[in-house]
């Protein structure tokens, strides 16, 4: 008996090992108030100018990126209107919007990479937006770090090469 027991115990334990690989491809994440977010889903657009537009999902949230085009670069917020970020929570109790523009908010986005073949574009994204309506449902600022945007499909039929 006891030299049966040694070879079942090793064949339980190498049979409960299973390998559960996930990826998470596309993404679009960070610390939201210095909590993990995620969005289920996520999505980007071209205009004919150029400019794009990444958005982020959740149930009730929608986390917007916008930039001057699809290089390669950093786009700082807070010094235009045509480079921001805008948060907006919608539930029972209302819409609370937290946004950046010309001297709202500060913080960047940086494209570090555009795909072309592919149609997808990756970078990152740290900021501080403010409650420009004045809410009381939510504080002053709001704060992502760490945000990355990982093979954002572009969905628009407007894509430049």
């Amino acid at each position: 008996m006891k030299k049966y027991l040694a070879p079942l115990l090793l064949l339980i334990c190498l049979s409960s090992c299973q390998e559960d690989v996930r990826f998470n491809n596309p993404s679009f994440q960070g610390l939201k108030d210095n909590v993990f977010w995620r969005a289920i889903q996520s999505q980007a657009t071209i205009d004919a100018n150029g400019a794009v537009v990444v958005k982020a999902y959740t149930s009730n949230e929608v986390v917007t990126l916008k930039m001057t085009s699809t290089t390669a670069q950093v786009y700082p917020i807070g010094t235009s209107d045509s480079k921001t970020a805008t948060y907006v929570l919608t539930d029972a109790s209302g819409t609370l919007t937290f946004t950046s523009g010309t001297g709202i908010g500060n913080g960047q986005i940086v494209i570090t990479e555009y795909d072309a073949v592919n149609n997808t574009i990756s970078g990152t994204f740290k900021f501080n937006l403010e409650n420009v309506n004045n809410n009381p449902l939510g504080g002053t600022t709001l704060n992502f770090q760490q945000g990355v945007f990982y093979k954002v499909p572009i969905v628009a039929a407007t894509v430049l090469n």
